[in-house]
């Protein structure tokens, strides 16, 4: 195994397909094939299916995570060892996963910073903090926010602060809806906002209350327009308090509410790029906790 077969791999993967991996590696597909082949014969197993978008398979995802860091590892060894003024001089890609509403609040701190330093080139993905440690367990990033407190194998965790959600409304909402008061009874027949199909926010404090059967929803998967549709009176939500700092939202009722604890997970590497992500990160916090 070499290096280049590692960078064609992890390029298939992230890419989707062997032309897109050869298009970002500067190489032809044919290339990609035969490295891809060769780490195969190597490793004596199939590494990935060749579908639409390629997918590694069980071993494939077992590989992922140490290509990712001996490349990096070498990116940065190799970085470090260019002249500070050389113009090839590139920087480090850190892939993270952060949740949505945190990408919305206080997470844009942590943006601004690194992005200014100017050392570090930054991907965010967006995921639920409750599955977020799973894309660090398959090696497809290097560093989340989740919700997991335990430490994922190989990575470090830090607790960030607590997000406090509450049920809220706009006030013509509440007047159509609850014009007689709230109680688990209406709550079932109003209409919810919900995130995606992975948010259980909403669906977690009917389930509390004792409601059982469906409730009428409507689907904005975006933190920001999440809360504009519960504003617009779409329906009631969970709205975490950093995205209503001026209460101008009903709150339904003050026992319905929920709290996120947020860690931050990342890989226990020696990487000065992957430190500096990290330190941005957890100032950025400082203002949930």
């Amino acid at each position: 195994m070499d290096v280049d077969q590692f960078r064609a791999f992890v390029a298939v993967v992230d890419h989707g397909t062997f032309d897109a991996a050869a298009r970002a590696l500067h190489v032809t597909p044919s290339a990609i094939s035969q490295r891809i082949k060769s780490l195969e014969t190597a490793a004596g197993a199939v590494l990935m299916q060749r579908t639409r978008p390629v997918r590694p398979t069980e071993r494939g995802l077992a590989l992922l995570r140490q290509a990712r860091q001996l490349l990096h590892v070498a990116d940065e060894t190799v970085q470090q060892l260019r002249a500070p003024e050389a113009s090839e001089a590139g920087r480090i890609r850190i892939p993270i996963v952060v949740n949505a509403d945190s990408i919305a609040t206080w997470f844009a701190d942590a943006v601004t910073t690194i992005g200014t330093a100017g050392e570090v080139e930054l991907e965010v993905r967006r995921d639920d903090e409750h599955v977020s440690a799973d894309l660090l367990r398959s090696g497809e990033v290097m560093a989340a926010v989740t919700a997991e407190p335990r430490p994922v194998q190989g990575c470090s965790v830090r607790r960030l602060g607590g997000m406090t959600y509450r049920a809220k409304a706009a006030r013509s909402f509440v007047r159509r809806w609850f014009v007689d008061g709230v109680d688990p009874v209406r709550l079932a027949a109003a209409p919810v906002v919900q995130f995606d199909r992975k948010d259980r926010m909403q669906i977690g404090l009917a389930e509390r209350l004792g409601i059982t059967g469906p409730l009428p929803q409507t689907f904005v998967p975006d933190s920001t327009q999440f809360v504009a549709a519960v504003r617009a009176g779409v329906g009631w939500g969970m709205v975490p308090d950093l995205q209503d700092p001026r209460d101008e939202l009903v709150v339904l009722d003050p026992a319905w509410t929920a709290e996120v604890t947020l860690h931050w997970q990342a890989w226990r590497v020696a990487s000065e790029a992957l430190d500096a992500v990290t330190t941005a990160v957890v100032s950025a916090a400082a203002g949930i906790r």
